[in-house]
């Protein structure tokens, strides 16, 4: 049963106080973890196992990175969270330059890491679950240049495994319809072929998905499992800045660079809720989050979002953030497309020691208000 499944962590140190810390902080979070002394030995287990997490000392930076860059091209951990663990004169560029997604200073006390990895753990089980494949054959009309029939070998949220009846496709991109037992409307959804497989089989990862196909797909596949797992509660956080483009949140227990996040808030007996990615994370401090307007229903979202925590800005509003996966790095680094000072200062400046952003930031928002 998934409930029963610890998730797995690859530990790879030869500290042995900060080995001793995270042992007990992992274990109290229900995070099993496997421990390498040496980049070797790490090295062999990551083309091996399938882990949600590898955590590394960067002590040696040559050899974190090559133990990072490892892992995203071994096929059953491309997808783990990466996290390096640093001195504070190394300071977050250091980390971000090896390849992390999170940045920690050591030496750290078990309640402070375990704030840290709280928000971690949290987007491990989301990541775990839409990975998780289920065994399922049902038709498939695929429509690029043409139209073709497929079935599914499985699926998940984040994507199918189909195979081609008949003539293949030739397109990459193409729009998906099927039918899922059970669900009254027919899920149209895009995607593009990931893999390919022996005969007429390919990989299929949905591009695009509305937040309306999400919900369809993650219910629907909850329904098959037998018990399906929670997901942890949301992270409460307090809005410090806000503009058109973004927010900065304060939290102990902020999201790694690159999550896709939800933002909800209640306001008069209402939820309002928006969906964002994570630019800046500050540990134990904060996190710099962007709203994604890349439909016409997250723009709307944004907007509802922003236009609620001007009005309630007097009141401090606190701001509820689950994690909704981890998104590609091009999308944390690509041009934000606005002409937003506090975006822009999220993306450019995230690597800055967290003192120095705070300052930066203060003085933008002082500019902006005596305009």
């Amino acid at each position: 049963m998934i409930q029963n499944m610890n998730l797995k962590s690859l530990l790879v140190s030869a500290d042995d106080r900060t080995v001793r810390v995270l042992r007990r902080v992992l274990s109290d979070l229900e995070i099993d973890v496997e421990h390498c002394l040496t980049g070797e030995s790490a090295l062999r287990r990551i083309t091996r196992q399938r882990f949600e997490a590898i955590i590394v000392d960067g002590a040696n930076p040559e050899e974190a990175g090559r133990i990072l860059s490892a892992a995203k091209s071994a096929p059953v951990n491309k997808r783990a969270l990466s996290i390096v663990m640093v001195e504070a004169a190394v300071g977050l560029k250091g980390g971000f330059a090896l390849g992390a997604h999170f940045v920690l200073h050591k030496p750290f006390a078990v309640e402070r890491a375990k704030a840290s990895f709280r928000a971690v753990r949290a987007l491990m089980k989301r990541e775990r679950r839409m990975q998780m494949r289920l065994p399922v054959q049902i038709p498939v009309e695929c429509y690029g240049g043409s139209r073709y029939k497929a079935k599914t070998l499985d699926l998940c949220e984040g994507g199918m495994a189909i195979q081609f009846i008949g003539r293949r496709a030739k397109e990459s991109a193409l729009r998906f319809s099927l039918d899922l037992p059970g669900v009254d409307a027919t899920l149209e959804i895009h995607g593009e072929l990931a893999w390919e497989g022996s005969g007429e089989v390919v990989g299929v990862r949905f591009k695009d998905a509305s937040d309306d196909q999400r919900k369809t797909l993650r219910r629907w596949l909850d329904k098959q499992l037998p018990e399906p797992e929670e997901d942890d509660p949301p992270v409460n956080c307090g809005l410090s800045d806000l503009s058109v483009g973004g927010c900065y949140l304060t939290t102990n227990s902020p999201f790694p660079r690159g999550t896709r996040v939800v933002l909800s808030i209640k306001s008069n007996e209402m939820e309002v809720r928006a969906v964002g990615i994570v630019l800046v994370a500050h540990p134990e401090f904060g996190m710099g989050v962007e709203f994604l307007r890349g439909t016409a229903e997250q723009t709307d979202q944004a907007e509802r979002m922003i236009s609620t925590l001007h009005a309630n800005e007097g009141k401090h509003p606190e701001v509820y953030v689950f994690p909704d996966g981890l998104e590609l790095a091009a999308a944390a680094t690509e041009p934000s497309g606005t002409d937003d000072p506090l975006v822009d200062l999220f993306r450019q400046n995230f690597q800055v020691p967290v003192e120095t952003f705070l300052q930066q930031m203060r003085e933008q928002r002082q500019a902006l208000d005596s305009r």
